[in-house]
Parts: structure tokens; C-alpha cells; sequence
């Protein structure tokens, strides 16, 4: 069996290393292809060298640009590759452009198209990632839902009969993380300047456009931010230091103190070795809730909503509307006492997706 991932994010990076690790130990030919959509170092090459992933066999090399340049480069980059390659699945991984395009590429030449964390919504049409989910879902072949929540979405939907559970391959490579850092083999993380590692402080990122276009709620949200009782590490996207940079806003000011994106290894350590997370980002929301933090997310909803249960993750969408010691209380409020449960699986997910394709393959 042949098959072809199509990654180009930080967060399918994350997905695609136990992924790769799985097919290791198989007979299976598995091909990656980053479209380069994320091309900074930062959210890129380190994930390759800090998780082990092998090399991609192809870059595309599409880089940055408008939601559709950016869709429509990897689709005309994807055509002669996936010609060349005739895999027997093509292998999505999660909701970005780069999704939608390899999914899209892949049906227009009758290829097989598997999508890994299908099923997810957040039900604000305004997330171009919504989109994205949504679109795959319905061109996919084989649906890889990671919780009975998503099977339930996408049941919804009418596309039961395309659908499994097949857990959460970030749980896996999330827990793998832990491990190596609770036994000393990842080096501390490098946290932004003014930050001491061993008191008490807050890890944050904000990145998505409704946070960070608008220059008045950019401004407001890290205003709140820079006005928690306790120092804010805040690892700066580029998204997030060109809206800053473009809106003349000071990333750096009362307890906030910006810093570099951390590769895998280091972010997992900084959350642990944090008071709590502060976020839009879902990725981050659920490796908070799997490495025992509080999250607070900067947004109306969340695609993961069992994080949500026992109050391990909490909604705010606009924290500047609230009195400082009210917003201080939600970001630095104790560890619950509540179990979480499994219920995005065991961390063997990748295993699982492994078989699942052998299974349904054509």
C-alpha cells in the first residue's frame, strides 16, 4: 500500500510524526509532500528535526499569500506530483488550505482521499479553517474522526457511512512528549526574555484573524493580557508580530513578554512548567487539557468541546470586557479536581489509522 500525506502546517506536522512512525514499522510506502505553506523555520523545519519526521520527498514551496493564491498554488503543484505517484490513498491531515487543496486534487484525479481529524466543527462560518473542514468532509472518501463527538457531526451530515473513530494522533505524539521531558531528555525551553522559568507564569498565542486584524481588539485583547497579576510568555506567530508591527502595538509591556515560536518539545515543556494556557489556537487548547493545565480561549466557541467539561478549558471571548480582577481569576484559576477521562483515545491512534486504511483500501 502507497500512501501520500499532504501536510504544510505547524499543527499537521505535529499529527503527521506518529503518523510516519507508524508507517516505520510496516511493508507500506508512505510519501510526504509539504505544500510550504507554513515556510517559516520556526513552524516548520524544527518539527522535522525535533520529532523525528523523515524529510519530505517533495516541497512545493507555495509559502504565504491570499486564501485563494495560496489554495490554488498547491492545486496546480499537486497535479503532476500526485500523476507521478498513483497512490492508493492520499492522506489529509486536519483544516487548512493546504487540506482542502490536497483533497480537492486528489478527487479531480479519482484518487482515494482519506481525512485525518474529520468531523470537527466549530460552527462559525467565518473560520476560513471551518471551510476547509467542512469542504474535505464531503469530498473524502474515508472520514478519520478523532472523538464520538466529531462521528456525531459528521452523522449529522448525512456521511455516517464514510466514517470511523480513529482517536487522536496528536494524544500520541503529545504523551511521547511528556514522557521525554518528564525524564529529562528535551533541554528546558527557551522562554522570552523578563520570563523565570521557576516562578509562576502564563503561556500564551494568539493568531487568528478575528483577534488580531482589527487593531482596537488586537490592542484590547493584549492590553488585558499585559495586565495579569503574573508574566505572560507570549509566543509570537508571525502572524501576530505583523498585525503588531502593521498596527503600531507593543508586543512587549507590563507582563507580557514576546518570544520565538517553540519547536514541539519546548512547547510541551512550557506548558507544563506554566500557571496555565491562554490561547485561540485549537491545537493548544487540547495540549493543555492533556498535559494538565487550565486553558483560557480567546474565542465565542471550541472545536474541541471536551476540553470544556470540569472546566479544564474555559471560553472568553472578549476578556477586555471584563474588570481585571474578574479576567485574572478565569486565566489563573486552580487546577480542577475533576477527571478528564480518554476522550480522545489511548495515544495508539496512529496504529489504528494505519490499519483503518489497510482495511478500506480500494
Amino acid at each position: 500500500m502507497k500512501v501520500l500525506s499532504v501536510v504544510g502546517a505547524r499543527p499537521q506536522l505535529v499529527k503527521l510524526a506518529p503518523i510516519a512512525a507508524a508507517f516505520a514499522g510496516t511493508g507500506h510506502q508512505h510519501v510526504i509532500v509539504h505544500t510550504g505553506q507554513h515556510y517559516d523555520a520556526d513552524l516548520s523545519d524544527v518539527f522535522f528535526s525535533g520529532l523525528g519526521i523523515p524529510d519530505p520527498d517533495v516541497h512545493l514551496g507555495i509559502g504565504s499569500g491570499s486564501h485563494g493564491a495560496q489554495t490554488g498554488g498547491v492545486l496546480t503543484a499537486m497535479d503532476p506530483v500526485l500523476e507521478a505517484e498513483r497512490p492508493d490513498w492520499v492522506l489529509v491531515y486536519g483544516d487548512t488550505n493546504s487540506t482542502l487543496a490536497g483533497a480537492l486534487s486528489a478527487v479531480k484525479m479519482h484518487l482515494p482521499v482519506a481525512h485525518l481529524e474529520a468531523g470537527l466543527r466549530s460552527f462559525n462560518r467565518r473560520m476560513p479553517e471551518e471551510h476547509n473542514r467542512i469542504l474535505t468532509d464531503h469530498a473524502a472518501d474515508l472520514l478519520l474522526a478523532p472523538t464520538q463527538e466529531a462521528m456525531r457531526h459528521l452523522a449529522g451530515e448525512g456521511l455516517s457511512a464514510r466514517s470511523v473513530l480513529a482517536g487522536d494522533v496528536m494524544v500520541d505524539v503529545c504523551l511521547r512528549i511528556r514522557d521525554a521531558v518528564t525524564a529529562g531528555e528535551h533541554p528546558k525551553p527557551v522562554l522570552p526574555d523578563g520570563i523565570d522559568p521557576d516562578a509562576p507564569y502564563l503561556l500564551a498565542t494568539l493568531h487568528r484573524p478575528d483577534n488580531t486584524d482589527s487593531p482596537e481588539r488586537l490592542a484590547a485583547l493584549l492590553d488585558s493580557l499585559a495586565a495579569l497579576p503574573v508574566p505572560v510568555a507570549l509566543l509570537a506567530h508571525p502572524r501576530l508580530v505583523a498585525r503588531a508591527e502593521e498596527h503600531g502595538i507593543d508586543l512587549n509591556r507590563g507582563s507580557l513578554h514576546a518570544g520565538r515560536p517553540l519547536p514541539y518539545a519546548g512547547l510541551v515543556a512550557a506548558v507544563m512548567g506554566s500557571a496555565g494556557v491562554v490561547t485561540d489556537s485549537g491545537g493548544l487548547q487540547k495540549e493543555a487539557f492533556l498535559l494538565d493545565r487550565v486553558c483560557t480561549t480567546i474565542r465565542p466557541e471550541t472545536e474541541w468541546v471536551e476540553t470544556l467539561e470540569g472546566g479544564w478549558n474555559q471560553l472568553v471571548p472578549d476578556p477586555h470586557q471584563l474588570s481585571a480582577s474578574a479576567w485574572a481569576d478565569i486565566a489563573l484559576r486552580p487546577t480542577p479536581a475533576t477527571d478528564r477521562g480518554l476522550p480522545y483515545g489511548d495515544g495508539k491512534a496512529a496504529e489504528h489509522v494505519v490499519e483503518l486504511l489497510e482495511r478500506h483500501r480500494r
